[in-house]
């Protein structure tokens, strides 16, 4: 295992591009993993998903609508989300510009 991961300014690292997503893996370790997250408007992940573990999200640009179970954040540019990851979630950008959040998954389980 790595002891440390820099990633320089505008350097890729592996990205996925589906459905007005778009997920950049910025590191990825036994413990966590770190993903920068766009959405384009109106899209994100309607399904409910639910799984073992923790996150934190970090909206970095325009609005973010996290569901947590029952309840429902809009979190906008600097707001920071964490919530367990065994409670039903889903994500979207609500609005009509573009979207951008930093979210840090324990252990990893996205990509």
């Amino acid at each position: 295992m790595l002891n440390a991961k820099f990633i320089g300014k505008g350097q890729k690292t592996q990205t996925k591009n589906f459905d007005g997503k778009t997920l950049q893996l910025l590191f990825k370790s036994g413990l966590m993993e770190g993903i920068l997250i766009e959405l384009n408007p109106m899209t994100g992940f309607d399904k409910k998903y639910k799984h073992k573990g923790e996150e934190m999200h970090m909206v970095i640009e325009g609005e973010v609508e996290f569901t947590i179970g029952e309840d429902i954040y809009l979190c906008r540019e600097g707001d920071i989300l964490w919530h367990r990851s065994d409670i039903e979630h889903a994500i979207k950008n609500p609005g009509m510009s573009r979207a951008a959040y930093l979210t840090i998954l324990s252990p990893p389980s996205m990509i």
